[in-house]
């Protein structure tokens, strides 16, 4: 064997690595960062709900129109926020489309309780036939 033909070898036995405990410590930060934050982008607007019995409300998969009121009393819809002569037009477009559409209230519990009744005649109005208060559980 020539001398050319056994560095060949010995270069060819050798193998590139890389270090991928930088990339996994990365995936997993990334990972938990997911974690924490999807729940505060799922409800959006943070209100305190007052306290009561809950029954089982529409989720999201039933594709549910949700209105909430915040404290100071400005009016979101599905954590848009609306006036609420647009609220009329838009749950009324969405009616039209859809009679059984779920509406879910979300009002912040230092409300009064006209600001959240204004809502309720509205969307009683809008002639919504399923329409759900949320409250959380006592």
């Amino acid at each position: 064997m020539s001398l050319r033909s056994r560095r060949r070898s010995s270069l060819d036995k050798s193998k590139a690595q890389i270090d991928m405990t930088s990339l996994i410590d990365l995936t997993f930060l990334l990972l938990v960062t997911f974690i924490i934050t999807m729940p505060a982008l799922e409800q959006g607007i943070t209100v305190a709900l007052p306290k009561g019995k809950t029954s089982s409300l529409p989720t999201k998969d039933n594709k549910a129109t949700t209105i909430t009121v915040d404290a100071q009393g400005r009016i979101y819809l599905n954590n848009n926020p609306i006036a609420m002569g647009e609220l009329e037009a838009e749950l009324k477009t969405r009616v039209e489309a859809d009679p059984d559409v779920p509406v879910l209230v979300r009002g912040d519990e230092n409300l009064t309780y006209g600001a959240v009744m204004d809502v309720v005649k509205l969307v009683y109005k809008c002639k919504v036939h399923r329409m759900a208060l949320v409250t959380v559980e006592d």
